[in-house]
């Protein structure tokens, strides 16, 4: 074999043809063991010395394009991403938007830097992370495709400190002053007493409608997000929240609070405003507060909680049930 300088082709004798093989390399890829293919570009002729004249024509095709951000992400959307469930999908679009600077991008090029810029705009811990994860796929993609890749480079990330401080639940006293603000004709305060009564997500009262609700049989059906156990158990509706829904029902007819996502927080706040309350409690509070009231002063069995929370296990009570310093004075007066 005759050989070339790197890159430049090379020059052999196929003994089989008895002929003289012209090639180059116009391309490779590698398999997911990370083993590499090659793609050659051949042409035979009866001289050694028209071979080697010929070799440097060959190459009339255009380099490999330097594959993006963009042609990756949707790569993977496509392929392995398809088979995510629908609420990581959207946390993987998110995560994408994030990196807008970089759609248009080489992924060949990134260096850590570029990708540490990505995170210096975000500075809450998970969506930080959902970032990561997805640069994670988008790397081990490019990196099958080219060896010089690092598919490593990711997980090299710093991401912000995960600060999520313990949320607090409403006290009695912040509950009984949303019912006397409602009795006083505070429409907006059935959106927290909802939350807390049903121990329900953002989401899920958003997206309620009338035909989801059957006061009859006193549950919620079909209003679950995110998790399998969500999706497949019913909302169960204690008697008190009843009244407050029937006054609705009889005012809607679709969705129970069809408004922008803003719009529904600032609606929610204000509620809180006018009732009186000024503690800073999120809409996330009052499902902590539908665990902490049922299992801290109801006593209720933890598998009992499990499936009025539509939770997979009762371990998510570490997480949800927040007893107070009150709480815990009264259960060591008990001993």
């Amino acid at each position: 074999m005759s050989q070339r300088a790197n890159k430049t082709g090379s020059v052999y004798y196929d003994s089989r043809s008895k002929r003289w093989i012209a090639q180059i390399v116009i391309g490779r890829s590698y398999t997911p063991d990370m083993k590499v293919r090659f793609f050659y570009k051949r042409k035979s002729f009866i001289k050694k010395t028209d071979a080697l004249n010929a070799v440097a024509l060959l190459d009339t095709t255009q380099k490999r394009p330097s594959f993006s951000v963009a042609y990756y992400y949707n790569a993977f959307m496509n392929g392995k991403g398809n088979a995510l469930s629908a609420s990581k999908q959207e946390a993987y679009r998110i995560a994408y938007n994030r990196l807008k600077t970089l759609w248009n991008r080489s992924m060949k090029d990134l260096t850590i830097n570029d990708l540490q810029t990505v995170l210096e705009g975000i500075q809450t811990f998970y969506p930080a992370r959902d970032v990561r994860s997805l640069l994670n796929y988008l790397f081990k993609l490019a990196a099958a495709d080219d060896r010089s890749i690092n598919p490593v480079l990711p997980s090299l990330m710093q991401l912000p400190k995960n600060e999520e401080s313990q949320i607090e639940p409403f006290t009695e006293d912040e509950q009984l002053q949303l019912w006397l603000s409602y009795e006083n004709g505070n429409s907006n305060a059935a959106i927290p007493l909802i939350l807390i009564y049903t121990g329900m997500m953002t989401g899920e009262i958003r997206k309620l409608t009338t035909d989801m609700i059957d006061l009859e049989a006193k549950e919620i059906i079909g209003v679950g997000l995110k998790t399998e156990t969500r999706k497949k158990k019913t909302v169960l509706l204690p008697d008190d929240i009843i009244p407050v829904l029937e006054d609705i029902i009889q005012q809607k007819d679709g969705l129970l609070f069809d408004m922008s996502e803003n719009k529904f927080y600032e609606i929610y706040y204000q509620a809180l405003k006018d009732a009186g309350i000024s503690r800073h409690l999120t809409p996330y509070s009052c499902r902590h507060t539908t665990a902490t009231v049922l299992a801290v002063h109801e006593n209720v069995a933890p598998q009992t909680l499990q499936r009025i929370m539509r939770w997979k296990s009762t371990k998510m009570m570490d997480r949800y049930v927040t007893p107070s310093d009150q709480d815990a004075r009264k259960a060591v007066n008990k001993i």
